[in-house]
Order: structure tokens, then C-alpha cells, then sequence
């Protein structure tokens, strides 16, 4: 009897870890393999500073806007 509540509990142990573990890879975010003509990037952190240009809105922060080299620009969420 001892050997079946052990082999539950382990069962059980692993499933509360397989839960977890596919939890968070199904909030994880997953990036473009794409990469933009971008120029430059600003964010509200940088005010008017031109930051080094990133491939797309995955690689930049939250919140600052990408300026493409045809002169339009992407906001990133």
C-alpha cells in the first residue's frame, strides 16, 4: 500500500511540475527572426536621444518607437 502512495504522490509531483513548466512557455513571447531597415530607436526613458537601431519591436523595449530608414516609424507595444 506504502509503494502505491508513493508512486501517486510522485505522479502527482510531476504533473503539478509539467503544469507549471507548460504555463509559462505558453506566456512566453515569441520573436520575429526579421530584422527591419531601422535607423535609429527613441524611448520615453531617452527623451530626444537616438539609441543604437534594433531589428524589431521583440528586440527593443516596451514602449519606445522604431524610425525605419524610409522615414516612417513603428511604435512598439
Amino acid at each position: 500500500m506504502a509503494l502505491a502512495t508513493n508512486q501517486m504522490m510522485s505522479l502527482f509531483v510531476l504533473g503539478v511540475i509539467l503544469a507549471v513548466g507548460l504555463g509559462s512557455a505558453a506566456s512566453a513571447r515569441a520573436c520575429p527572426q526579421y530584422c527591419l531597415d531601422v535607423d535609429y530607436v527613441t524611448c520615453p526613458f531617452s527623451g530626444n536621444e537616438e539609441l543604437p537601431s534594433r531589428c524589431n519591436c521583440c528586440m527593443a523595449p516596451k514602449g519606445c518607437t522604431l524610425h525605419l530608414s524610409d522615414g516612417s516609424s513603428i511604435h512598439c507595444p
